[in-house]
């Protein structure tokens, strides 16, 4: 050990940011070259990598500078300095040793293996579960919240398939969120059983029922990600029903694709257009491709080792919107908040908060655990 820390894991650190430097660095070169942009896949691949390591590089030159300090402040220590002075050297080295362990500790955190669909936007899919109406009901103030969220956050919004009741409650809604700054890193969590706990406006006896709604975060996927054949896929045409005037009744626009394949079948029915349905529809189906594969890919090393926030299953309770009590409780973390109004209205940061401090966390001990 030396200044309290363990030296091979520090040692192991170190080397990976070196790497990551180098790695940096000729990824800058690359990108400079005239004609770096000739392969757009690859240019695109070269910018999200460099991008990534921006931070980490940035961050330990900043660590290496104060390393430089530090050893210049002992160097001046070392010499017979006058008491003043002294003192001064002293108080400056100490405010560099603190600054010092809390950049490893970022480092350690910019170290950890990145989710590759944090900077992605999101298809979200809201279906009622078990409560019949109620449940309906539920699901639309769920959507309702990711609605508000989504204005909070400046985030883009497309309803790419929608199945109401006419209570206004949803059976099904497919949406679309776009932004800036990864929707997928703040909401991928929501995937999962939502349970809601309240008195119907139609219970004449005021007893308290439980109800509940499925939500399902989708990264949405570029097309260089996902290649779909046109053997795979069996596209079917009907038509919309529900809103629309005389145009629901006229045209077959609706359209409905399933993938062979999997069976994964999915339909848009909101846009005017048959080509815009069509469209539609294949951005969900890309991104339903995308998670089956990517779920089958990571299903053996999730049964090994589960993160703390949950696997995300459809199937996990996650949370629980208690409405006598006005308090929400995730599940995952254990995490209990009393503030189901102003929740319910978008403000849902503090528990994401939480969730994606929770995950770094576990991230951390699992790396502490195997070797940084």
């Amino acid at each position: 050990m030396e200044d309290g820390r363990d030296v091979p894991l520090y040692r192991r650190m170190i080397d990976k940011l070196k790497k990551c430097k180098e790695r940096y660095l000729e990824l800058t070169e690359d990108l400079s070259r005239q004609d770096a942009m000739n392969d757009m896949a690859a240019w695109k691949k070269k910018v999200q990598e460099h991008s990534a390591l921006e931070e980490i590089v940035h961050e330990y030159d900043a660590y290496l500078k104060d390393i430089e300090e530090r050893d210049n402040c002992r160097e001046m220590l070392s010499e017979h300095l006058e008491p003043e002075l002294k003192t001064l050297v002293q108080e400056e080295l100490e405010l560099i040793e603190q600054n010092l362990k809390k950049r490893e500790e970022t480092l350690k955190e910019l170290l950890l293996p990145k989710d590759v669909n944090d900077d992605k936007n999101i298809i979200l899919e809201i279906r009622a579960g078990t409560g019949g109406d109620e449940a309906s009901l539920f699901g639309a103030d769920l959507l309702r919240m990711y609605l508000r969220y989504a204005e909070r956050h400046g985030y883009k919004v497309e309803i790419l398939s929608e199945n109401m009741t006419e209570l206004g409650g949803v059976k099904e809604i497919v949406l679309s969120l776009s932004g800036r700054h990864g929707v997928y890193s703040r909401l991928k969590f929501e995937s999962g059983v939502h349970r809601v706990q309240r008195v119907p406006e139609t219970e004449a006896q005021g007893r308290i029922h439980t109800s509940a709604a499925t939500v399902a975060v989708l990264p949405e996927v570029d097309d260089i990600e996902i290649e779909l054949k046109d053997s795979d896929l069996r596209i079917d045409t009907y038509r919309s029903s529900g809103a629309g005037g005389q145009h629901v009744n006229k045209t077959s626009s609706a359209i409905r694709i399933t993938h062979l394949p999997t069976g994964i079948v999915v339909a848009c029915q909101n846009e005017r257009s048959q080509l815009q349905n069509k469209e539609q529809a294949m951005r969900m189906l890309k991104s339903k491709l995308y998670e089956h594969f990517a779920s089958q890919q990571h299903a053996e090393m999730a049964d090994r080792k589960k993160s703390l926030v949950g696997s995300g299953d459809r199937s996990e309770r996650i949370r629980t919107y208690n409405f006598p009590q006005s308090r929400i409780t995730d599940h995952r973390i254990g995490l209990t908040l009393y503030k189901l109004e102003t929740f319910l209205d978008g403000d849902m940061d503090e528990l994401i908060d939480a969730l994606i401090v929770a995950e770094r966390a576990a991230q951390l001990s699992g790396e502490q655990q195997d070797g940084i």
